[in-house]
């Protein structure tokens, strides 16, 4: 039973804190907006994150190479925090700057309502996690960040969690080895609650990380697609699989399919379209279910005047704002 004393935000946090404790697996599916952090709940999982990645494309339209800035983040996470009832991890990628910038980074994006935040050791511009090219900045800097990030939580709130992000496999001059070393610094001596190992390319270097690490582990995989399953990914003692752009990849083909087709065959199209989705649980109602739409005839029932109430009954309308799937069968004629 959910505790009505404790506040939203601090039930999310200790939430993550627990999917951090407990043994075996939690898989995280990423992307950039509240409704796709509303689906992912929808569809069962229990944390979601909202990638730099996606944000800098799908809000910016840019590359992942430093470009968005923190009030775009924090403006953004506090949208999709508030909207979620799941618990978020932010990308913060490297914190905007040294150690005294994730000072006051830490601050803002705690302040935004978040579960936690992740923060990368590479070197500044940073390219995208998957991306050839990158560098990272020293073992000492990197912890001096990540201390920097733990006192700043822990004036504000200390069940906040700081995963610290290791780049150092593939970047230039770094190794296995280092990426080890380096994630097992950053818990010890950084205070990171979460090490995050960027592209493992084996189980089995998974698992020395994880068995060296003294705090739990995240990953990105690195080797071949689409990875290992599930089973073999508890079997190393990873706590969390993260899956930064499967919802969103999904969503612009998605897009592309429709679009395109309809460009090419017109209405025919759309009443193909719509006989596709005819059984997908995740309509016209849905959307206006989870976006609160359905809910505005009672607040307009319970707080506004008589004269000032919206005529439903003679005005014709779909259901829902977008229009499709239950919409036009439901709407008056």
């Amino acid at each position: 039973m959910t505790d009505p004393f404790i506040h939203p935000e601090k039930r999310k946090r200790l939430a993550f804190r627990a999917l951090l404790a407990k043994d075996g697996l939690t898989v995280m599916p990423g992307g950039f907006s509240p409704m796709y952090a509303k689906i992912a709940a929808r569809a069962g999982f229990e944390c979601f994150f909202v990638a730099g990645s996606q944000m800098s494309a799908f809000l910016l339209g840019v590359p992942d190479t430093g470009v968005i800035g923190l009030r775009d983040i924090c403006d953004h996470a506090r949208h999709v925090a508030a909207r979620s009832d799941i618990p978020i991890l932010l990308d913060a990628d490297t914190g905007f700057g040294n150690a005294v910038n994730v000072h006051f980074s830490v601050q803002e994006i705690v302040r935004a309502g978040v579960a936690g935040m992740s923060i990368e050791d590479q070197e500044a511009p940073k390219k995208s996690g998957t991306s050839a090219g990158r560098r990272v900045i020293s073992k000492e800097e990197m912890v001096g960040k990540l201390k920097a990030a733990v006192a700043a939580r822990d004036a504000i709130d200390p069940d906040f969690v700081i995963c610290a992000r290791c780049d150092a496999i593939g970047a230039e001059g770094s190794s296995p080895q280092d990426a080890i070393e380096r994630c097992v610094a950053y818990a010890r001596d950084g205070g990171a609650d979460l090490v995050w190992l960027n592209s493992a390319k084996s189980l089995e270097q998974l698992q020395e990380v994880c068995q060296a690490v003294p705090a739990p582990v995240l990953m990105i995989w690195g080797g071949p697609p689409p990875g290992p399953d599930f089973a073999d990914l508890e079997k190393t003692g990873l706590r969390i699989a993260l899956y930064p752009t499967l919802a969103a990849s999904a969503g612009m083909q998605a897009a592309w399919h429709v679009l395109a087709d309809f460009n090419k065959r017109g209405v025919a199209a759309l009443t193909d379209w719509r006989k596709s989705i005819a059984s997908n649980p995740f309509g016209a109602l849905e959307f206006a279910e989870m976006t609160g739409y359905t809910g505005v005839r009672d607040l307009e029932a319970k707080y506004l005047p008589q004269d000032a109430q919206r005529d439903y009954e003679s005005t014709y309308g779909h259901v829902s704002p977008l229009g499709f799937g239950d919409g036009p069968d439901k709407a008056k004629s």
